[in-house]
Protein backbone atom coordinates (compact mmCIF):
# COMPACT_ATOMS: atom_id res chain seq x y z
CA UNK A 1 0.00 0.00 0.00
CA UNK A 2 2.56 2.53 -1.14
CA UNK A 3 1.37 5.95 -0.02
CA UNK A 4 -1.28 4.82 2.46
CA UNK A 5 -0.08 5.21 6.04
CA UNK A 6 -2.32 3.63 8.65
CA UNK A 7 -2.43 5.12 12.16
CA UNK A 8 -4.00 2.92 14.82
CA UNK A 9 -5.58 5.15 17.47
CA UNK A 10 -6.31 2.90 20.44
CA UNK A 11 -6.88 5.27 23.33
CA UNK A 12 -10.63 4.64 22.90
CA UNK A 13 -10.16 0.87 22.80
CA UNK A 14 -7.75 -1.80 21.49
CA UNK A 15 -8.06 -3.08 17.93
CA UNK A 16 -5.44 -5.82 18.05
CA UNK A 17 -8.01 -8.59 17.65
CA UNK A 18 -9.24 -7.04 14.40
CA UNK A 19 -6.02 -5.61 12.99
CA UNK A 20 -5.29 -8.51 10.62
CA UNK A 21 -8.82 -8.46 9.15
CA UNK A 22 -8.81 -4.69 8.79
CA UNK A 23 -5.38 -4.70 7.16
CA UNK A 24 -6.68 -7.23 4.64
CA UNK A 25 -9.57 -4.94 3.79
CA UNK A 26 -7.31 -1.92 3.33
CA UNK A 27 -5.01 -3.92 1.06
CA UNK A 28 -8.01 -5.10 -0.98
CA UNK A 29 -9.32 -1.55 -1.35
CA UNK A 30 -5.89 -0.29 -2.42
CA UNK A 31 -5.53 -3.03 -5.04
CA UNK A 32 -8.95 -2.36 -6.54
CA UNK A 33 -8.34 1.38 -6.74
CA UNK A 34 -4.89 0.83 -8.27
CA UNK A 35 -6.50 -0.89 -11.24
CA UNK A 36 -8.29 2.38 -12.09
CA UNK A 37 -5.78 5.04 -11.02
CA UNK A 38 -2.74 5.73 -8.90
CA UNK A 39 -3.97 5.88 -5.28
CA UNK A 40 -3.28 9.20 -3.57
CA UNK A 41 -0.89 9.53 -0.65
CA UNK A 42 -3.04 9.67 2.49
CA UNK A 43 -2.86 9.23 6.24
CA UNK A 44 -5.65 7.02 7.55
CA UNK A 45 -6.74 7.22 11.18
CA UNK A 46 -8.39 4.04 12.48
CA UNK A 47 -10.13 4.00 15.82
CA UNK A 48 -12.79 2.25 17.85
CA UNK A 49 -15.47 4.92 18.07
CA UNK A 50 -19.07 3.73 18.17
CA UNK A 51 -20.53 7.25 18.05
CA UNK A 52 -18.97 7.84 14.63
CA UNK A 53 -20.28 4.67 13.03
CA UNK A 54 -23.48 3.80 11.21
CA UNK A 55 -25.52 1.43 13.41
CA UNK A 56 -26.49 -0.69 10.40
CA UNK A 57 -22.83 -1.42 9.58
CA UNK A 58 -20.71 -0.74 12.66
CA UNK A 59 -18.36 1.34 10.53
CA UNK A 60 -18.04 4.97 9.50
CA UNK A 61 -15.66 7.30 7.72
CA UNK A 62 -14.77 10.90 7.12
CA UNK A 63 -12.51 12.66 4.64
CA UNK A 64 -10.86 15.69 6.20
CA UNK A 65 -8.56 16.96 3.46
CA UNK A 66 -6.69 15.84 0.37
CA UNK A 67 -4.30 13.78 2.52
CA UNK A 68 -6.25 12.76 5.63
CA UNK A 69 -9.22 10.50 6.29
CA UNK A 70 -10.50 8.56 9.26
CA UNK A 71 -12.26 5.23 9.65
CA UNK A 72 -14.27 4.45 12.78
CA UNK A 73 -15.25 0.93 13.78
CA UNK A 74 -17.42 -0.62 16.45
CA UNK A 75 -16.48 -4.29 16.82
CA UNK A 76 -19.20 -4.73 19.46
CA UNK A 77 -21.85 -3.88 16.88
CA UNK A 78 -23.43 -7.15 15.65
CA UNK A 79 -23.31 -5.82 12.08
CA UNK A 80 -19.59 -5.13 12.09
CA UNK A 81 -18.41 -8.60 11.08
CA UNK A 82 -20.89 -8.67 8.20
CA UNK A 83 -19.49 -5.36 6.95
CA UNK A 84 -16.07 -6.95 6.64
CA UNK A 85 -17.38 -10.09 4.98
CA UNK A 86 -19.66 -8.28 2.51
CA UNK A 87 -17.07 -5.81 1.26
CA UNK A 88 -18.90 -2.84 2.74
CA UNK A 89 -15.83 -1.86 4.75
CA UNK A 90 -13.47 -1.70 1.76
CA UNK A 91 -16.08 0.18 -0.25
CA UNK A 92 -16.35 2.67 2.59
CA UNK A 93 -12.59 3.18 2.50
CA UNK A 94 -12.71 3.99 -1.23
CA UNK A 95 -15.65 6.36 -0.63
CA UNK A 96 -13.51 8.39 1.76
CA UNK A 97 -10.44 8.20 -0.48
CA UNK A 98 -12.55 9.68 -3.27
CA UNK A 99 -13.34 12.61 -0.97
CA UNK A 100 -9.60 13.09 -0.54
CA UNK A 101 -9.07 13.01 -4.29
CA UNK A 102 -11.80 15.57 -4.84
CA UNK A 103 -10.45 17.73 -2.02
CA UNK A 104 -7.20 17.91 -3.98
CA UNK A 105 -9.16 19.29 -6.96
CA UNK A 106 -12.38 21.29 -6.82
CA UNK A 107 -12.94 20.47 -3.14
CA UNK A 108 -15.91 19.02 -1.29
CA UNK A 109 -17.72 22.33 -1.75
CA UNK A 110 -19.49 24.95 0.32
CA UNK A 111 -22.98 24.83 -1.17
CA UNK A 112 -25.68 22.20 -0.79
CA UNK A 113 -25.38 21.31 -4.47
CA UNK A 114 -21.64 20.79 -4.22
CA UNK A 115 -22.07 18.57 -1.16
CA UNK A 116 -24.72 16.47 -2.93
CA UNK A 117 -22.45 16.06 -5.92
CA UNK A 118 -19.39 15.16 -3.83
CA UNK A 119 -21.28 12.46 -1.95
CA UNK A 120 -22.95 11.17 -5.10
CA UNK A 121 -19.65 11.01 -6.96
CA UNK A 122 -17.99 9.06 -4.16
CA UNK A 123 -20.86 6.58 -4.09
CA UNK A 124 -21.08 6.08 -7.84
CA UNK A 125 -17.30 5.88 -8.15
CA UNK A 126 -17.35 3.02 -5.65
CA UNK A 127 -20.06 1.31 -7.66
CA UNK A 128 -18.01 1.70 -10.86
CA UNK A 129 -15.15 -0.15 -9.17
CA UNK A 130 -17.04 -2.86 -7.31
CA UNK A 131 -20.25 -3.28 -9.30
CA UNK A 132 -22.16 -3.27 -6.00
CA UNK A 133 -25.77 -2.39 -5.37
CA UNK A 134 -26.35 1.06 -3.86
CA UNK A 135 -25.50 1.25 -0.18
CA UNK A 136 -28.32 1.63 2.36
CA UNK A 137 -27.95 5.41 2.46
CA UNK A 138 -27.86 5.65 -1.33
CA UNK A 139 -31.24 3.98 -1.74
CA UNK A 140 -32.97 5.20 1.42
CA UNK A 141 -35.22 7.43 -0.71
CA UNK A 142 -36.43 6.06 -4.03
CA UNK A 143 -35.89 7.84 -7.32
CA UNK A 144 -39.65 8.33 -7.65
CA UNK A 145 -39.80 9.95 -4.22
CA UNK A 146 -36.92 12.23 -5.18
CA UNK A 147 -38.69 13.21 -8.39
CA UNK A 148 -41.89 13.88 -6.45
CA UNK A 149 -39.96 16.09 -4.03
CA UNK A 150 -38.39 17.91 -7.00
CA UNK A 151 -35.86 19.99 -5.07
CA UNK A 152 -35.57 23.44 -6.63
CA UNK A 153 -32.17 23.97 -8.21
CA UNK A 154 -32.05 27.39 -6.56
CA UNK A 155 -31.89 25.68 -3.17
CA UNK A 156 -28.63 24.02 -4.19
CA UNK A 157 -26.80 27.35 -4.17
CA UNK A 158 -27.28 27.76 -0.40
CA UNK A 159 -24.15 27.89 1.74
CA UNK A 160 -26.09 28.07 5.02
CA UNK A 161 -27.90 24.77 4.52
CA UNK A 162 -28.20 22.34 7.45
CA UNK A 163 -26.00 19.39 6.53
CA UNK A 164 -27.48 17.17 9.25
CA UNK A 165 -31.01 17.78 7.99
CA UNK A 166 -30.18 16.98 4.39
CA UNK A 167 -27.93 14.01 4.97
CA UNK A 168 -28.73 12.54 8.39
CA UNK A 169 -32.44 13.21 8.83
CA UNK A 170 -32.18 15.45 11.88
CA UNK A 171 -34.93 17.74 10.56
CA UNK A 172 -37.96 17.43 8.30
CA UNK A 173 -36.30 15.36 5.55
CA UNK A 174 -36.03 11.57 5.64
CA UNK A 175 -32.79 10.11 6.92
CA UNK A 176 -30.13 9.95 4.18
CA UNK A 177 -32.20 12.05 1.75
CA UNK A 178 -29.09 13.91 0.58
CA UNK A 179 -27.05 10.77 0.00
CA UNK A 180 -29.85 9.26 -2.08
CA UNK A 181 -30.39 12.46 -4.07
CA UNK A 182 -26.69 12.97 -4.73
CA UNK A 183 -26.29 9.36 -5.83
CA UNK A 184 -29.19 9.66 -8.28
CA UNK A 185 -27.95 13.03 -9.56
CA UNK A 186 -24.59 11.53 -10.45
CA UNK A 187 -26.39 8.52 -11.93
CA UNK A 188 -28.25 10.88 -14.27
CA UNK A 189 -24.95 12.42 -15.33
CA UNK A 190 -23.40 8.98 -15.91
CA UNK A 191 -26.20 7.95 -18.25
CA UNK A 192 -25.62 11.05 -20.36
CA UNK A 193 -21.86 10.45 -20.66
CA UNK A 194 -20.33 8.23 -23.31
CA UNK A 195 -17.20 7.63 -21.25
CA UNK A 196 -15.89 8.75 -17.86
CA UNK A 197 -12.16 8.62 -17.24
CA UNK A 198 -10.44 8.72 -13.84
CA UNK A 199 -9.81 12.47 -14.05
CA UNK A 200 -13.47 13.18 -14.78
CA UNK A 201 -14.61 10.99 -11.89
CA UNK A 202 -12.70 13.26 -9.53
CA UNK A 203 -12.78 16.74 -11.04
CA UNK A 204 -16.11 17.09 -12.85
CA UNK A 205 -17.81 20.33 -11.84
CA UNK A 206 -20.84 20.28 -9.61
CA UNK A 207 -22.62 22.53 -12.14
CA UNK A 208 -22.27 19.90 -14.88
CA UNK A 209 -23.86 17.20 -12.74
CA UNK A 210 -26.60 19.50 -11.44
CA UNK A 211 -27.57 20.39 -15.00
CA UNK A 212 -27.63 16.75 -16.06
CA UNK A 213 -29.79 15.82 -13.07
CA UNK A 214 -32.16 18.71 -13.68
CA UNK A 215 -32.75 17.64 -17.26
CA UNK A 216 -33.44 14.15 -15.95
CA UNK A 217 -36.37 15.43 -13.85
CA UNK A 218 -34.62 15.24 -10.47
CA UNK A 219 -34.66 19.02 -9.92
CA UNK A 220 -37.60 21.33 -10.49
CA UNK A 221 -36.29 24.53 -12.00
CA UNK A 222 -34.83 23.05 -15.17
CA UNK A 223 -38.01 21.11 -15.89
CA UNK A 224 -39.84 24.26 -16.91
CA UNK A 225 -36.84 25.53 -18.92
CA UNK A 226 -36.56 22.34 -20.90
CA UNK A 227 -40.20 22.19 -21.98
Amino acid sequence: MDGWTLHWLEAAGPLGEWRTDLLGEFHAAYKILSARMRPPRVDILIQKQANDTIPETGTGGRGYSDTLLSIAVDPENPNFQASLQSGEFRRGVIHEVHHCLRNAGPGYGWTLGEALVSEGLAGQFVRSLFGNDPELWEKAVTRQQLQDAAVDVEALTATDYDHSTWFFGSGSLPRWFGYSLGYEMVGSWQRQMAEIDAQKWVNVSAAEIIEAAAHDDLLSRFKAHSQ
